[in-house]
């Protein structure tokens, strides 16, 4: 869970201050956001693997990895206006929720 907050947080940071069409003009930042989303992905596939109950808790880890085999497996169809949603308004509140898990 370390790592996904981690990573979570990673990628808001490459992004404060950018908009989508700095994100889509910089090849470095997009392939740092992407790397960031597959640790995040991994991380919480493996932690839902090892607690399936997880998934109640953080409902958004699903789609999380969702994200994670699209830009792995479908590196051709990546969509920079989903990845920069994703980024942009919806990895801060779920940092907060995995801080929230690991004070369990």
């Amino acid at each position: 869970m370390l790592d996904a907050q981690k990573a979570a947080e990673t990628a808001c940071g490459f992004c404060q201050g950018k908009t989508l069409d700095q994100y889509r003009k910089d090849e470095l930042l997009r392939s740092g956001v992407e790397r960031q989303l597959e640790i995040l992905g991994e991380a919480l596939n493996r932690a839902l693997a090892d607690e399936p109950t997880l998934e109640k808790r953080i409902p958004e880890a699903r789609r999380i990895v969702g994200i994670r085999n699209r830009i792995i497996h479908g590196y051709d169809s990546v969509d920079d206006e989903i990845i920069w949603d994703v980024v942009s308004s919806k990895l801060r509140p779920l940092t907060e929720t995995l801080k929230k898990e690991m004070e369990k």
